[in-house]
């Protein structure tokens, strides 16, 4: 089985109360009495208490187009996957020549090459190794991005994977857009990236915890549920209030076919990893499993710690169960644009 190694979050330097960031946003939206009323209820229910931004708040108004916020994004993102990816290699005790794969998600930035290129050339990767940079799979890239690598080390086991996650959701603001979405998204979401390596089955380094199996579900006419409208303004959010629906409708028959194929039932699950992609959403997770008020302790802490990291999130969620008992059995789930959700079970070693 695919075992992890290691994990290591980032945060940048900039940390705010949730106050401290809606203030400036209801002044630079220059936003009548109604709408500030709006936004500052809006801010105040997402349980969001602080948030880590790569700019100081009032450097925002200065993001006037996407050029901009695409140039910023290279600019501070860098620096964030080159301090995470060298902890996590440290932490695993591998050397950068040493990775055969590595694995970059992000769904705040594009580029072509894509940010891994710049990433692996800082950290001396091999001149062979395999890239897979992805984009567009917004909040479920974390385990999807776990799940992808656990396929790929299955066909290689001799192998070593970095996975990297980098998101840095408030360069994406919109001022123009005083749409509830956007008044959403400008409270919820934070900046923040991780990485993670892992080993094939044939490696002899001891992971903390390892993959025992995964599964994919993208869910039927809900494409335009959550994701981005990109345009000449850049990444302007689109939500709507289909996904708790969605579900409540499907989750649990998808999450019980997993446990399945392991012989197991939700009953023998001893940790829940779920993204903390806001209220509604980890309320929605609790009705659709039917789990006890403080089974997703950690992911709401997540939430109101740093808020929505986009595919970074249930990476900062699973960094703080690395150490459990042998033995120990955890579902990692997160869902995303299509609407498609992604799970992997997990038992620690």
């Amino acid at each position: 089985m695919t075992g992890i190694l290691s994990i290591a979050p980032v945060l940048p330097e900039h940390r705010y109360t949730q106050a401290e960031i809606t203030e400036p946003l209801v002044n630079s939206f220059g936003s009548d009495e109604k709408t500030a009323a709006v936004i500052r209820r809006i801010h105040g229910a997402t349980g969001v208490e602080h948030r880590s931004l790569v700019m100081p708040i009032d450097d925002y108004p200065g993001i006037e187009d996407f050029t901009r916020a695409n140039q910023l994004f290279r600019e501070y993102g860098l620096p964030l996957v080159v301090a995470a990816t060298q902890q996590a290699l440290d932490d695993a005790g591998v050397r950068p020549a040493e990775v055969d794969y590595l694995f970059f998600t992000t769904v705040t930035g594009v580029g072509a090459p894509s940010l891994d290129v710049e990433l692996a050339q800082a950290l001396g990767f091999r001149s062979d190794i395999k890239r897979v940079p992805s984009f567009g799979l917004g909040c479920v890239a974390g385990a999807a991005g776990i799940a992808r690598v656990h396929d790929f080390l299955r066909g290689d086991p001799g192998a070593i994977a970095v996975l990297v996650s980098l998101e840095l959701c408030s360069l994406t603001i919109q001022w123009h857009d005083v749409s509830m979405a956007n008044i959403v998204g400008t409270g919820l979401f934070g900046d923040g990236a991780s990485a993670l390596v892992f080993a094939g089955d044939d490696r002899p380094e001891k992971p903390f915890a390892v993959i025992r199996g995964t599964r994919s579900a993208l869910y039927p006419d809900s494409n335009n549920a959550i994701g981005w409208n990109i345009g000449s303004y850049g990444l302007q959010l689109m939500l709507t209030p289909a996904v708790p629906e969605l579900i409540n409708r499907h989750l649990a028959g998808d999450v019980d076919v997993l446990l399945a194929a392991q012989g197991l039932h939700r009953d023998d699950v001893h940790e829940w990893l779920a993204h903390p992609g806001g209220p509604r959403i980890l309320e929605s997770f609790s009705e659709a499993l039917d789990l006890a008020p403080g089974d997703l302790a950690t992911s709401w802490e997540v939430l109101a710690d740093m808020g929505n990291l986009s595919s970074s999130a249930v990476l900062h969620v699973l960094e703080r169960h690395v150490k459990h008992p042998a033995g120990h059995v955890g579902v990692l789930f997160a869902l995303g644009p299509g609407v498609s959700v992604e799970m992997v079970l997990l038992e620690w070693r």
